[in-house]
């Protein structure tokens, strides 16, 4: 989810499209905060604190699964429309 957001803000703000940020150094950007995420998601458990223990109706597991897999598919949605424009899809 952050990335699609990332991506699409960095585009709003520069006009750079998907591939661009990408090569310009979007990589090594990327992978840190996806580190950073996932060690900061897995310390809690360490603790002993469950997913479902901290879950409310609204902000469940299965809604943060399905929100995150929309979410992938909304950054393959906008780099394959992007690929298929030729250019950012916000201009």
């Amino acid at each position: 989810m952050l990335g699609f957001v990332s991506a699409v803000g960095v585009e709003i703000a520069s006009g750079r499209d998907l591939f661009s940020q990408l090569v310009t150094g979007g990589v090594p950007l990327f992978l840190g905060s996806a580190i950073l995420l996932s060690v900061a998601s897995v310390i809690p458990m360490f603790k002993g604190v469950s997913k479902e223990s901290k879950s409310q109706e609204i902000w469940s597991s299965g809604a943060e699964m399905l929100n995150g897999r929309f979410a992938m598919l909304g950054l393959v949605a906008l780099a394959l429309t992007e690929y298929l424009k030729g250019g950012p899809l916000i201009s």
